[in-house]
This record gives C-alpha cells, structure tokens and sequence, in this order.
C-alpha cells in the first residue's frame, strides 16, 4: 500500500498583493455565518502574509497581544479589529444583503 504524502498549506504564503487580501478577506466575511473568531483568524493570516510585527506596530499593539488576538480562538474587540484593518490597508463596506425587510404597518 503506497502511502500518500502531504505538506502543510498556509494560506499567508499566496496572499501576496493589497487585492488578493481584500479579496480573501470578503470570502471569509461571506462564508463567516457570524463567528467573530473566523473572520479575527482570517485576519490574523492576512497579518502574516504582510508581516505580523509592522502590522502590530501599524495598529499600535504588541507582536504577542496581536498573535492572541488574532488567533482565531478568541473574538477581539471590534476596536481592535478596526485598528488592524487600518494597518492592513484595508477598508471594511456595508451593502443591502438582499433580505427583504420588515415594512411598518
């Protein structure tokens, strides 16, 4: 029986241009189904792929609190969030998601 042999795939080493990462980070954001914790780990691998201490230095936090924030096994604070996307060089958008909405009677 011949075995099969694999190697680790790391998202953060083909994210290598400001669009591949906006583009990444509205997959997850629609694939997220509201979990925090996703979409902080998403970031997380984007913070990698551009280098985890400038983006810490970039949101004015540490390398390590950065690390944990962005792990994915937790939810940061929203603040922290923002602070991140803006040392990410990039922008969060809103738009109508197609549900219809409640009219008032």
């Amino acid at each position: 029986m011949s075995t099969t042999v694999t190697t680790h795939y790391d998202v953060a080493e083909h994210l290598r241009t400001p669009e591949e990462m906006a583009a990444y980070l509205e997959a997850c954001l629609e694939e997220a189904d509201g979990d925090a914790a996703f979409i902080a780990k998403a970031l997380g691998d984007i913070a990698r792929a551009k280098g985890m201490a400038q983006v810490a230095r970039d949101a004015g936090l540490s390398r390590e609190s950065l690390y944990k924030a962005l792990s994915g096994e937790r939810s940061p604070s929203f603040d922290t969030i923002l602070k991140v996307i803006g040392a990410l060089g990039l922008k969060l958008h809103a738009e109508v998601d197609g549900v219809p909405s409640r009219e008032k009677a």
